[in-house]
């Protein structure tokens, strides 16, 4: 393999830039599309629970294979990027017709539209989404410089998701007034471009340093190579449990300030909430994370920033079991889950890439998209899961109103239109389930994960003794 050299700034920059684009689509599809089809279309919550949850299921067997599709793909534009262009421009077709429902068909017509249109878009993000994270240790020298990418990257993607979970609501009532369903429309026909724009920047730019030239492994191979990895299982799992929590919570918050916070004007309140959220998410991926990294491990930050999480959740149920109603309150528990949230969501990938060299060592195979399928799958298996809890709460409480949010509506109090006992599920469950998920991750990383700083090097020392030789 020739000597790789170091990646300018243009390349880090535009490979950042695609992640913009990349979780902007993805927060808006994680975060909109239950509320979307539940509460605005009024279709039925379980009957959406249960479709996000079988695409993911699917996904099972759609994003394996497509990470050796992946790695069996040779052109003179490399393996990685000709799929990563296929898939985002799929992907942003689908994106935009399924904000795009009819809202006239019958009740049976949008479960079948909706779940058709959200199986395609899971398939044409995972086209993408494999590509994109599998190019980290395709192009990078591994140590600092993965890391540095690494952390580049998913700072890029928290902005992407920050930016749409603070703009959403607001762009689309400014575009639809007071049809809230055509203000997605045309709002996802925005993201949808831009997602383009942004993913052709990166494949322009972005050029493949490296590959290594090996036998592909066939699906039962690969299998087996991940079962094989126990690092990377385990880190798979704790991003299963952390994403579960985070989704359930981004699932359920809206809901949280119409029919439970509520107060009039509770649009304006959710909002602001979601403006502070975004900015402390980006803060902490740019600022906190760089800063507590010149003191602590990975490992140790990692610890911490579950503990603020779990923390935050604590925080949050004992407000809202109060009567008070000042959105500023909320911004205490918000800043302990946003913050943690964008670090771990830096950690979680590096720990992932890391396990790429101990898979190479330890089975004689470097399968960078073959792991990296396992991430797009498990985020994927977590927003699916998230939002298969979040429809029971909806369904069991009873919170839908069947219709857009009108602008008069911004100024109801819907909490009025609830029972105590509804409000109170809604609060339960978006909270005390994510602190069992979050405490449950801390315990299988402390006992499984063993990819520590001196564990890396020395893997990497050993990696490059053997291609020495």
């Amino acid at each position: 393999m020739n000597e790789q050299r170091n990646l300018t700034l243009k390349e880090k920059a535009a490979y950042g830039i695609g992640a913009v684009g990349k979780d902007m689509v993805y927060m808006l599809s994680a975060s909109y599309v239950l509320y979307y089809f539940q509460d605005l279309l009024g279709v039925n919550a379980i009957a959406m629970g249960a479709i996000l949850l079988a695409a993911r299921v699917f996904d099972a067997f759609n994003d394996p294979i497509m990470g050796v599709v992946v790695a069996k793909t040779r052109t003179k534009w490399g393996k990685f990027r000709p799929w990563l262009m296929i898939g985002t421009i799929t992907n942003a077709v689908i994106l935009y017709l399924m904000f795009a429902a009819p809202p006239t068909m019958s009740p049976q017509g949008l479960v079948a539209y909706a779940a058709i249109f959200y199986i395609l878009w899971g398939v044409t993000y995972t086209m993408m989404d494999i590509p994109y994270w599998s190019m980290i240790p395709a192009f990078t020298k591994g140590g600092k410089e993965r890391e540095g990418l690494t952390t580049l990257a998913r700072s890029c993607a928290g902005v992407g998701s920050a930016l749409v979970t603070v703009f959403t609501m607001m762009i689309v009532h400014a575009i639809g007034g007071a049809n809230e369903i055509v203000g997605f429309k045309w709002f996802s026909l925005i993201i949808a471009i831009l997602f383009v724009v942004f993913i052709t920047i990166t494949c322009v730019t972005i050029k493949e340093k490296a590959t290594i030239d090996m036998k592909t492994a066939s699906v039962r191979d690969m299998f087996k190579a991940l079962i094989q990895n126990d690092q990377a299982m385990t880190v798979v799992i704790v991003i299963v449990l952390i994403n579960c929590s985070i989704y359930l919570t981004s699932n359920l918050v809206i809901y949280f300030f119409k029919y439970d916070f509520g107060g009039e004007g509770w649009f304006n309140s959710y909002t602001l909430f979601n403006m502070f959220g975004g900015a402390i998410q980006i803060l902490s991926m740019m600022v906190f994370y760089p800063l507590l990294r010149k003191f602590k491990t990975n490992v140790n930050i990692f610890y911490i920033c579950l503990a603020s999480m779990i923390i935050g959740y604590a925080v949050l149920l004992g407000i809202a079991s109060t009567t008070m109603k000042n959105v500023f309150i909320l911004f205490v528990p918000g800043f302990f889950i946003f913050a943690a949230n964008g670090v771990l969501q830096v950690l979680t990938t590096v720990f992932l890439a890391n396990t790429v060299e101990y898979g190479e060592l330890r089975n004689g195979r470097r399968d960078e998209s073959v792991i990296f399928s396992m991430q797009t799958f498990v985020v994927k298996l977590a927003s699916g899961v998230a939002a298969f809890l979040a429809s029971i709460c909806l369904s069991v409480f009873s919170l839908q109103s069947g219709t857009e949010v009108s602008e008069a509506d911004k100024l109801i109090d819907f909490s009025l239109q609830v029972s105590d006992a509804s409000r109170t599920g809604l609060r339960m469950t978006m909270t005390i389930l994510p602190i069992v998920g979050l405490i449950v991750a801390i315990l299988w990383f402390r006992k499984k994960f063993i990819l520590n700083e001196q564990k890396v090097n020395e893997i990497t020392a050993e990696l490059a003794a053997k291609k020495a030789e």
